[in-house]
């Protein structure tokens, strides 16, 4: 069903970027990154987070970390992660198959500075083996994002 929803809304909105469906799990980052054949730094992992009132998703390089002083002083609050339920209500894809497109619900999406490493990255596309091959400026264009620097990259820990 989720897959489905990113398929249609990747139709209208990208119908040049097909959704890549493999036969491994690519629910966590360094699964996606064996099975798309990539490092983990370009699997494009989205958190679903609530500040306050607001629920939000975030899109990060998968090797990144959330840095909650970083979080907290561009939201105005501490973050923290949305369950797997009511993640699965607002944006209608499970934990694991959790992006930015074909949307539940409207979110504002954040994109992590982290992500402008790479020239390609991977979000998932909705399932736990899907994702979608994409450029972080493209992906910030389609998806109305605003870019923010609330991440640690792993040299930073």
């Amino acid at each position: 069903m989720s897959a489905e929803s990113v398929r249609s809304w990747l139709a209208e909105h990208a119908p040049d970027l097909p959704i890549i469906e493999v036969e491994d799990s690519t629910a966590t980052v360094d699964l996606a990154a064996q099975a798309l054949g990539v490092e983990p730094g370009r699997i494009a992992k989205t958190l679903a987070i609530r500040v306050g009132e607001e629920a939000f998703l975030l899109v990060a390089r998968g090797d990144a970390r959330l840095d909650n002083g970083k979080t907290k002083a561009a939201f105005g609050g501490r973050p923290r992660m949305l369950g797997p339920e009511e993640t699965l209500e607002l944006t209608g894809h499970p934990v694991g198959g959790v992006c930015p497109f074909g949307l539940a619900r409207p979110l504002k999406v954040y994109l992590d500075l982290s992500l402008k490493a790479f020239d390609t990255v991977y979000p998932a596309g909705g399932s736990l083996n899907t994702s979608v091959r994409t450029t972080p400026s493209r992906l910030a264009e389609l998806v109305g994002a605003g870019w923010v620097d609330v991440c640690r990259l792993p040299e930073q820990a």
